[in-house]
């Protein structure tokens, strides 16, 4: 048996990512493909109780060094548990955000460096990464209101960061992709949902093959 294939979808709020790893994934199964579909932070029962404590409550429950330690634990929990028996069946592994997120979302306040997040993965994953990583792009005020309607004024906390961290976000996804073509592509969000499927799809033919 072959080893699985492992895509994550990155991106800021409101920019389409759990909309097209569902979309991924079925039109994958559509392929003769086993998929499994995941997110982060979450996954396993474990991972889902770190979401919980990392999702809820004020800006200020957590600072930026224990929010990431936090995340680095429900990566590892969930690469030891989900995504690495999947891979190891045979399976395709859509996931909701992996690393990239905590590079971006975890560093942009200076307190941490991208080489200490990485370090954080190597130690709790093993250093895992994707085979293809999406960051699926909109300009901010566009996914901005979209995050808003979807949210209805119940944004996580992280998600109610101000718009500033938002940008700085999305500029850090921005810099990934033109630092790794090679395994991370930039995705205009902008078009419709079918659109970007198929060109996820094309994407991923030489891995299919």
């Amino acid at each position: 048996m072959t080893d699985g294939r492992f895509i994550s979808l990155e991106g800021g709020e409101g920019t389409g990512k759990s909309t097209q790893a569902r979309a991924l994934a079925k039109a994958l199964e559509k392929h003769g493909l086993v998929v499994r579909l995941t997110r982060e932070p979450g996954g396993t029962p474990g991972a889902e109780i770190i979401r919980e404590l990392l999702l809820t409550g004020g800006q200020d429950k957590w600072d930026m060094r224990t929010e990431a330690l936090l995340f680095a634990a429900a990566r590892a929990e969930h690469c030891g548990k989900l995504i690495r028996p999947a891979l190891a069946r045979g399976e395709w592994v859509i996931c909701d955000r992996f690393i990239d997120s905590s590079r971006a979302y975890q560093s942009v306040d200076g307190e941490l460096g991208d080489s200490e997040i990485l370090a954080l993965h190597q130690i709790g994953s093993k250093g895992l990464m994707p085979d293809r990583t999406f960051i699926l792009d909109l300009p901010e005020a566009v996914a901005s209101r979209r995050a808003a309607a979807r949210d209805r004024g119940d944004s996580d906390r992280i998600g109610g960061r101000e718009s500033d961290y938002h940008q700085a976000v999305m500029a850090k996804f921005r810099q990934f992709a033109a630092d790794e073509p090679e395994r991370i592509h930039l995705v205009d969000a902008s078009q419709s949902v079918e659109a970007i499927t198929d060109m996820l799809l094309q994407n991923l033919e030489a891995m299919m093959s």
